[in-house]
């Protein structure tokens, strides 16, 4: 079987080294039916608009640092700037209360739901 793809993925994440290797293992996790190509972070909300236009990401996911009221406006601006764009934010905390094995377990179960809707 052919992966899937590719998918350009965006993440916003304080912590650009954290968000690379999370994905990285997301990538690895479900590379025999997806290919995904991980292209950029932003650390800032100020950010993602500029990303998402230079990128044109197919998905963007929000890191768990962000409170929801933040996660939903990241999401409104990658919707609003790149039409069609799937987004998910990680729930706030999950990475501090329950690790990263949590998160990229998170992301496994929502990558097809996103991408196969």
């Amino acid at each position: 079987m052919t992966p899937k793809g590719p998918y350009k993925l965006c993440t916003v994440n304080k912590v650009p080294a954290r968000a690379k290797i999370l994905i990285g293992r997301l990538v690895e996790n479900v590379k025999e039916k997806y290919t995904i190509h991980y292209v950029a972070n932003v650390e800032r909300v100020e950010d993602v608009k500029a990303m998402c236009e230079k990128e044109q990401p197919d998905v963007l996911f929000c890191a768990s640092m962000w409170t929801k009221e933040e996660s939903d406006e990241i999401q409104r601006i990658a919707k609003d700037t790149v039409p069609g764009v799937k987004t998910k934010a990680i729930p706030e905390g999950l990475q501090v209360e329950k690790g990263p094995d949590a998160v990229v377990e998170f992301l496994k179960e929502q990558w097809p739901l996103l991408v196969e809707e």
